[in-house]
Parts: C-alpha cells; structure tokens; sequence
C-alpha cells in the first residue's frame, strides 16, 4: 500500500481493558496467536449500538472469562487514543490504518479463579499481574506509547 491509500484508511473504534488486582498490578495476557511471547492487555472493536465501557466488559468477558459482576468499573480513559500499525502489518489487516482507543479500568473483585482463558476466545495462552513497568517492557514498540499514556492516566505506571 501506498503512503496515500494508508493515510486514506480510517481508524477502528476499539475499547481497552486495564484489569487491576487493587494492589498496582495489571492483568497482561500473552498472545496466543503469536510465535515470539507479546503480551498485552485485553482488547477488541466496539459493536454496533455498544458504549466503550459495554464494549469493555464484553471484550473482558470472552477474552478472559472475567465477568461483570467480577469487577468495579473505576474510570475511563479522557480522550480516545489512536495509534497506527506497522506498514508489514497493513496488508494483512487490510480495511483500517489503526486503532483508536477508549481504556476503561477495572478492579478485579472475585478471586483469580474467575480468569479462563479457553472461556470463549481464545487471546491469551498465559496470563500474570504485572506492574506498570514491567508490561510497558514486553509490549510491542507500536503499542507502547499507547500503554504508557493508559497506564500514566490511571496512576499505574
């Protein structure tokens, strides 16, 4: 693709979710559809009709069986975030030159047992709490800037 026809494409709307354990750790799942370990936070595209946080809950649920009566919604990003993907990824994602984001944090309020990640998607193939820091160090260098403005808004960085 070309400069121009990149530019041309439009954002996706997607949520984010920043599932805290209430002790300053975050919830980051490792890609299951990768070879080389990524790790991320849960995410996915917004449905006709949904709001950010509907959307949040929805992608925590399938992603890791976590449901809402698991969590306190605790604060949603201010703005929405946009970030563009690598041009070697472009080609194969085809209709959209990014993502722009909403993050709704959440406070996991169950016992980890709830987490499980064969529950309906399967994103994660292992997941642990990390800080802050510890996750804006495995993220993928397209990402970062993104977590590291999600994470700096929420006080967990």
């Amino acid at each position: 693709m070309t400069p121009e026809e990149i530019a041309a494409l439009p954002y996706r709307p997607c949520v984010g979710v920043v599932l805290t354990d209430g002790q300053g750790r975050v919830f980051a799942g490792q890609r299951a559809d990768m070879a080389d370990p990524a790790w991320q936070m849960p995410q996915g595209g917004i449905d006709a009709g949904e709001t950010p946080v509907d959307a949040a809950l929805r992608e925590l649920r399938e992603e890791t069986g976590v449901k809402k009566r698991h969590v306190t919604v605790l604060a949603e990003t201010a703005d929405w975030l946009p970030y563009d993907l690598p041009p070697e990824v472009l080609p194969y994602r085809g209709k959209y030159r990014g993502q722009t984001q909403k993050w709704v944090l959440m406070r996991l309020d169950a016992g980890e047992e709830v987490i499980d990640l064969t529950h309906e998607d399967v994103e994660f193939s292992a997941w642990r709490w990390m800080t802050g820091a510890e996750l804006l160090a495995l993220i993928v260098p397209f990402k970062r800037p993104i977590y590291e403005a999600v994470l700096g808004e929420f006080g967990l960085a």
